[in-house]
């Protein structure tokens, strides 16, 4: 995914500086919302100048593009290292039970830090295109882990996996969003619980 910035790092410090800009930048808009943050609270928590911010990103939305890209990479990175071996309805299983905990640790509050962004930045065309790539790219992990399930089972992997996993990620992110409302993981978990059941269904187990 391709942030657009007006010019890449050259040096570690360079790099260090871009880091910088974009962990204030994704705390603040976390914490405030994209609309509410802006270039200034950014120079401010980041300690930089503005001729660094803009030396890196053309503008605000620029910017807003490597957050995404940011969250995008903590949040699918988590993910994927859930999902990538997962091969049977125990692991699927196991990777609920591990969502349900990390989202009781935070006690239900943030909700998905890319479906937040989403539900305030899917109106634009580029964020909402790299918003898309970043979910596309998490049901990917889901589509892979129903073929190692078919896989495993003595299966032909078949079936439309990949509606199946736009249905389980649809699912997710409806039952974060409900846990983040009621600051209870019971929505999440009966969300998770009745899509692993329809997963089971769809793929023969």
């Amino acid at each position: 995914m391709s942030t657009n910035a007006t010019a890449s790092p050259k040096t570690a410090r360079g790099a260090a500086t871009r880091a910088r800009i974009v962990d204030a930048a994704t705390d603040l808009v976390r914490a405030h919302g994209a609309a509410n943050t802006t270039i200034d609270a950014v120079i401010e928590a980041s300690k930089v100048s503005k001729s660094q911010i803009y030396h890196y990103f053309a503008d605000k939305d620029d910017l807003v593009l490597a957050v995404i890209q940011r969250q995008a990479e903590c949040v699918l990175g988590t993910h994927e290292e859930l999902l990538r071996k997962l091969n049977s309805l125990a692991g699927l299983r196991r990777w609920r039970d591990a969502v349900v905990e990390l989202t009781r640790q935070t006690n239900c509050a943030g909700g998905c830090p890319l479906g937040s962004l989403a539900s305030e930045l899917s109106e634009t065309p580029r964020t909402r295109a790299a918003l898309a790539q970043s979910f596309t790219r998490w049901a990917s992990y889901f589509e892979a882990a129903f073929e190692r399930i078919q896989i495993r089972a003595g299966k032909r992997p078949g079936g439309d996996l990949k509606e199946l996993s736009e249905a389980m990620l649809a699912s997710l992110q409806g039952g974060l969003l409900l846990a983040q409302t009621k600051r209870s993981t019971r929505p999440l978990e009966l969300a998770l619980d009745m899509a692993i059941d329809h997963a089971a269904a769809r793929l023969g187990l």
